[in-house]
C-alpha cells in the first residue's frame, strides 16, 4: 500500500459513514456500511437524474440521523475491561430475525401440526 492509500484508510473512524455506489447509465445502487463493514439501512436505488440525486441525498441524511454508529463504543469499552464478551450484532439483522420469529403459522401450517400429532 501506499501513503495515500494508508492516509485515506486511516481518515475512517467510528463516526465514518462509508457508501459505495453501482455507476450505470440510467440507474444507480447505492450501499451503506459503518467502519466496522456492517451494512446499514437498505440498498438505495435512484436514476441518473436530479431528482434522483436529490433522493440519493435524503437517503444518507436519513441514515446519518439513525441511532446508530458509535454510541455502542462506551459500553464495549466497559464490558472488554472487566473481561465480560459481548457481540455486536447488526439491527438489520435483528429485525429480520424478529420477523421471521414473529410470523404465525398458516391454515396449511395449523392442518400438518394436527396430522403428525395423531
Amino acid at each position: 500500500m501506499n501513503y495515500n492509500q494508508n492516509h485515506k484508510i486511516t481518515q475512517i473512524t467510528s463516526e465514518t459513514l462509508i457508501v459505495g455506489v453501482d455507476i450505470a447509465k440510467h440507474n444507480h445502487v447505492a450501499r451503506a456500511q459503518d467502519f466496522r463493514g456492517l451494512e446499514l439501512g437498505k440498498t438505495c436505488f435512484f436514476e441518473n437524474t436530479k431528482a434522483g440525486f436529490h433522493s440519493f441525498l435524503d437517503w444518507i441524511n436519513q441514515l446519518v440521523k439513525e441511532p446508530t454508529g458509535h454510541y455502542w463504543l462506551n459500553l464495549a469499552h466497559l464490558l472488554k475491561e472487566n473481561n465480560i464478551k459481548f457481540v455486536s450484532v447488526n439491527p438489520l439483522h435483528v429485525k429480520r430475525s424478529k420477523e421471521l420469529d414473529d410470523n404465525s403459522p398458516t391454515k396449511n401450517d395449523v392442518k400438518m401440526q394436527r396430522s403428525s400429532h395423531s
